[in-house]
């Protein structure tokens, strides 16, 4: 049986480069609409120099995975700040090292994958569905 090397667990280092997409959602709003504190969010996101993308759900953030964490911490902060008592994040983080690719590159080659979609297939109304025609 061959004996697995000895990791130092404590100084392990987190990846150089990685992409999280987070949905902030402040809880115990005077009113339904969170966009005050989203563009609250925004305003920190445009100021960090990280590379980032605002979706209709969320945020992509790009950078070292030191970095992108405390900009999500730092985004919990100013909302608390700024008086929600409670914020709760959704997280999804993804890393490689195989290659350099940027968060709009991903995006970019799923469309020129469709943009060469045979003319038969159609659009649907619904997200993410497509038709086929008779």
């Amino acid at each position: 049986m061959s004996q697995s090397p000895t990791i130092d667990y404590a100084n392990l280092p987190t990846p150089p480069v990685c992409v999280a997409d987070f949905c902030l959602i402040p809880i115990g709003t005077p009113s339904p609409s969170v966009s005050a504190e989203i563009a609250a969010v925004q305003r920190l996101m445009r100021v960090s120099g990280l590379s980032f993308g605002m979706h209709s759900a969320g945020t992509t953030v790009e950078g070292s995975w030191d970095d992108v964490m405390r900009l999500i911490g730092q985004a919990h902060t100013l909302v608390h700040q700024n008086g929600v008592l409670r914020v709760q994040t959704d997280i999804r983080v993804g890393s490689r090292t195989d290659k350099k690719q940027h968060f709009s590159e991903k995006v970019s080659k799923v469309e020129s994958i469709l943009a060469g979609d045979e003319p038969h297939i159609k659009k649907s109304s619904t997200f993410g569905e497509g038709e086929k025609e008779a």
